[in-house]
């Protein structure tokens, strides 16, 4: 189910970019993560240590984008989040959403009363 790729940068260290069904209490539509890490097995970790538990990367065939690249790296956390069009990766509905710090996809809604 969960799409994804990975990036090695010139630096030794890699991006990876998975496409994962959103944890919200919803549960409809996918989600673009990216992690920026040393290499690919830390990068699953940081996910799993956030209680993203089933996270696997299998293949290479939804690697991130030179502009989710940019945005990732230039993120503090390195680890951002935005939702995923069910059509495509990256496609250009894709770029009409921001990215967002992984605190807000995890965040929780309150219950309705």
């Amino acid at each position: 189910m969960a799409a994804g790729g990975f990036c090695k940068l010139p630096t030794g260290s890699v991006v990876v970019a998975l496409n994962l069904p959103s944890p919200t209490v919803h549960g409809t539509g996918c989600v673009r993560v990216l992690v920026h890490a040393q290499n690919r097995a830390r990068a699953l970790t940081r996910l799993r240590n956030l209680g993203m538990r089933a996270v696997y990367l299998r293949g290479n065939a939804a690697p991130p984008t030179p502009d989710e690249i940019t945005a990732v790296l230039h993120h503090p956390d390195g680890l951002i989040w935005r939702t995923a069009p069910d059509n495509a990766v990256g496609g250009p509905e894709l770029a009409q959403e921001l990215w967002h710090p992984i605190r807000a996809l995890l965040r929780r809604p309150a219950a309705p009363a």
